[in-house]
């Protein structure tokens, strides 16, 4: 790894397959947020999966790893099983953060990483997925988002508020692979993103407020440990106000803030406190 910043800066390893569209800017992302950032192709990882063991954060970018073939972020996810258990597990449980964005959430639940043990549930195996979109296609459009008050350390900033992020997926519908895991999601605070309406108020559901039929307008979940964060939208894609489709028709040009920032700031604050 290199281009580490300075000793309080925690390092991240991006990592791309074919097909990966947005490690870049979720590199740049990381470096506003202050952290120092690689992206590292996934074959690298697998040759040396020691370089887990020098880095602070690792986050699974979006876009259409392998072409999404069989289902989006599956051979990516195979991959990881097969051969990064063993590291992808104990890089969790060394206490540092993941993310998954979009296709990187993809991967995460069909891993073993998201949602991960679940409390006061027998339940077995893959435990969630994201299916095609209900309306049949892809969509690509902003949507109003709030972070309900959980343990996950990338959304503590943002609870309390409505945001803005973009989407683009076609398979983004979050389901549970029972009522019982559904349960224990919402039980033990694992629900760290909803889909809501402009006001805040639940999207219920409907579209495009809930731009994939996702059960209970659930936008992004994490793990028991608050580290292992995976959402469909987009935060890379909002790190500046001048990205936000409304700004050329505001009347004060008084920036806003940039709401995806506060994802990738949530972590770098989180490791700077361990480092």
């Amino acid at each position: 790894m290199t281009n580490r910043k300075s000793d309080s800066s925690p390092r991240v390893l991006i990592l791309r397959a074919a097909g990966t569209n947005c490690d870049a800017e979720t590199q740049h992302a990381f470096e506003i947020a202050g952290a120092s950032c690689e992206r590292v192709h996934i074959n690298r990882v697998l040759e040396n999966p020691s370089m887990l063991e020098q880095v602070q954060i690792l986050a699974i970018p979006g876009g259409f790893s392998y072409g999404d073939d069989i289902a989006a972020g599956k051979i990516l996810a195979t991959q990881l099983g097969n051969a990064l258990s063993p590291a992808l597990k104990q890089f969790v449980a060394s206490k540092k953060p993941v993310i998954g964005i979009c296709n990187g959430f993809q991967v995460l639940v069909k891993t073993d990483l998201l949602p991960g043990p679940l409390a006061n549930t027998l339940e077995q195996g893959q435990l969630c997925t994201l299916a095609h979109n209900t309306i049949g296609r892809f969509q690509d459009h902003w949507v109003h988002l709030q972070a309900p008050q959980t343990h996950c350390i990338w959304t503590k900033d943002l609870i309390g508020k409505t945001i803005s992020l973009p989407v683009a997926h076609g398979e983004g519908r979050f389901l549970c692979a029972s009522d019982a895991v559904r349960t224990a999601l919402h039980a033990n605070g694992h629900v760290a993103l909803r889909y809501t309406r402009h006001d805040g108020s639940a999207a219920d559901g409907e579209f495009p407020h809930n731009p994939n039929g996702s059960t209970d307008d659930i936008a992004g979940i994490c793990d028991a440990t608050g580290l292992v964060f995976g959402l469909m939208p987009h935060p890379e894609r909002h790190i500046n106000s001048l990205q936000h489709p409304t700004w050329t028709s505001r009347e004060s040009r008084i920036e806003l803030p940039a709401e995806g920032l506060s994802i990738f700031a949530g972590a770098v604050s989180y490791c700077r406190g361990t480092l």
